[in-house]
């Protein structure tokens, strides 16, 4: 197998900012102007909010349109599906467009998609809706490659880390935003002011967003073919996708039953009370700059190491918050600060690979990540239904003991007892495959 040294198919010579002037040459050597920075962190949070204004409504929505639970929680996985494909099919053009174009056409074409969802008139086109919104809101993963891009090499960590709070802010505040938007209209409401904010905000970055080039020279179907073979060749993207994808797993497992918990009989709060609880999440804005700093001065592993004891000790105190608001509170933020920190330590040694392909490196990552947060809410409405919220915590904690697994078989001593190369990748394959069937099996055991 190939090393972490080996460059992607056919890479192009890396090239910076083309737009005229002073103004690309000054971001290119001391990174983002501070303007241009705070309007990428907020399109972030503005475009990856799209995702997650339906977590709060599940339960109002289920009761307009008559859906059960499991059927609810499918919002979410749709949105997490649509996202993933977003991520495949749309994100690797990052490296091959002009990017402000891009972006531009990916937010305008959101607010259609939110307006669709808005005036949906049944569960299939509230479906349709949501899987395209998830689609085209690809736009948060654009800018974060983009802006890595516009960072000089010692900074480069910092200025991840400040995007991705705006990112961590738009997933948790969405459900604050849509909880208070809900409780003075209705939930049709929170998609129409959604759809005239992605308005705006297509309006700004038109005007903000410094020119940039992608530098690949592929067809599409080769770029796309590249990516694949960015995950087959590169061992430290294999095993941080395997992380990522088991860190937001345990993400979408929270979020996707946090609602029926807090509607159900143990709390009976309303939609706006809910929606509060984005609040407490919002902590892992703090852990994503903490992390960068960190992944600037190679403390990455440490921090994977930190962050998945810090995740698997937020389940049981999650568990005892089934019926107590305290530990509840304390779990969630918890929770969201490890995830935040394992995840910008990822993204920290993938963009180190290769400067020239950040986009395709992005979309193979990310679109593991994703899946795992589809799988986790669709997971996390099964069991609900069918064991309530202790259910949900044990298969929180399962998830995570397999991210320690795969932290754990990456480690250099480890490493070093494997005679091939390849081996690190046999170990993370390994302890995946063995993982999805422990969790099968749970599953089967506890739902018969």
């Amino acid at each position: 197998m190939a090393s972490s040294s080996v460059r992607p198919p056919h890479p192009p010579p890396h090239s910076r900012a083309a737009g005229n002037g002073t103004g690309p040459a000054r971001e290119d050597a001391e990174g983002p102007a501070r303007g241009t920075l705070v309007l990428m962190s907020v399109a972030v949070g503005v475009c990856v909010a799209a995702n997650y204004y339906a977590q709060p409504l599940l339960d109002t929505i289920a009761r307009e349109l008559g859906l059960t639970s499991p059927a609810a929680a499918l919002v979410v996985t749709v949105a997490q599906v649509g996202y993933a494909l977003g991520l495949v099919f749309v994100l690797p053009l990052g490296d091959l467009l002009e990017r402000r174009r891009l972006v531009c056409g990916l937010t305008l074409a959101t607010a259609a998609s939110l307006a669709l969802t808005a005036a949906a008139p049944n569960y299939g086109l509230l479906l349709a809706g949501t899987a395209l919104t998830g689609l085209l809101s690809v736009t948060a993963q654009v800018l974060v490659p983009f802006a890595a891009d516009l960072a000089p090499g010692p900074r480069r960590g910092r200025v991840v880390g400040t995007v991705m709070s705006g990112l961590v802010l738009g997933m948790l505040l969405a459900r604050t935003a849509s909880g208070a938007v809900a409780e003075l209209a209705d939930w049709r409401t929170v998609y129409w002011a959604a759809a005239l904010v992605m308005l705006a905000l297509t309006v700004a970055l038109r005007r903000g967003l410094p020119r940039h080039r992608g530098t690949a020279r592929l067809r599409y179907p080769a770029l796309l073919r590249s990516t694949a073979q960015l995950l087959v060749a590169e061992p430290v993207l294999r095993a941080r996708a395997a992380i990522g994808l088991l860190a937001f797993a345990c993400f979408g497992v929270l979020w996707a039953s946090l609602a029926f918990l807090l509607a159900g009989p143990g709390y009976g709060w309303s939609d706006g009370r809910i929606g509060l609880l984005g609040l407490a999440g919002a902590s892992g804005a703090v852990a994503a700059q903490a992390a960068g700093r960190l992944a600037d001065r190679g403390r990455t592993t440490l921090t994977t190491g930190a962050g998945a004891l810090v995740l698997l000790g937020s389940w049981g105190l999650l568990a005892l918050g089934a019926h107590h608001l305290a530990p509840l509170l304390a779990g969630i933020v918890l929770l969201d600060l490890a995830h935040q920190a394992v995840h910008i330590s990822n993204q920290s040694l993938i963009y180190a690979l290769h400067p020239d392909a950040r986009g395709r490196l992005t979309s193979a990552y990310m679109t593991c990540y994703f899946a795992g947060g589809a799988v986790g809410s669709a997971l996390a409405g099964a069991v609900y239904a069918h064991t309530g919220w202790p259910g949900v915590c044990a298969l929180g904690t399962l998830l995570t003991l397999l991210l320690c697994g795969v932290w754990a078989a990456g480690l250099p001593r480890l490493r070093a007892r494997f005679s091939r190369q390849s081996a690190p990748a046999s170990v993370v394959s390994a302890t995946l495959v063995g993982g999805g069937l422990l969790v099968a099996g749970a599953l089967v055991i506890r739902l018969a």
